[in-house]
């Protein structure tokens, strides 16, 4: 089992990610061309996803959809 560090540590792969998030694989990748989702880059010819920046843009979309829901009351 990681540990707390060793998991925002852990780079993640497209399939990682969409299967993390339960969304289609295809779904990440629209995310990346719209800048959207969270940020990912290339390892050579791979794209990778840094878990603590999946878990900040969690926490972002969260914090949005809060105010979303404050700001229609």
């Amino acid at each position: 089992m990681m540990d707390g560090m060793e998991r925002r540590d852990q780079l993640l792969t497209v399939q990682e990610l969409a299967e993390y998030l339960a969304v289609p694989v295809a779904t990440v990748y629209q995310w990346r061309y719209r800048k959207e989702g969270p940020p990912g880059f290339r390892v050579g010819k791979h794209l990778r996803y840094r878990w603590s920046e999946v878990e900040t843009w969690i926490e972002s979309q969260l914090r949005e959809q809060a105010s979303m829901t404050v700001t229609e009351r």
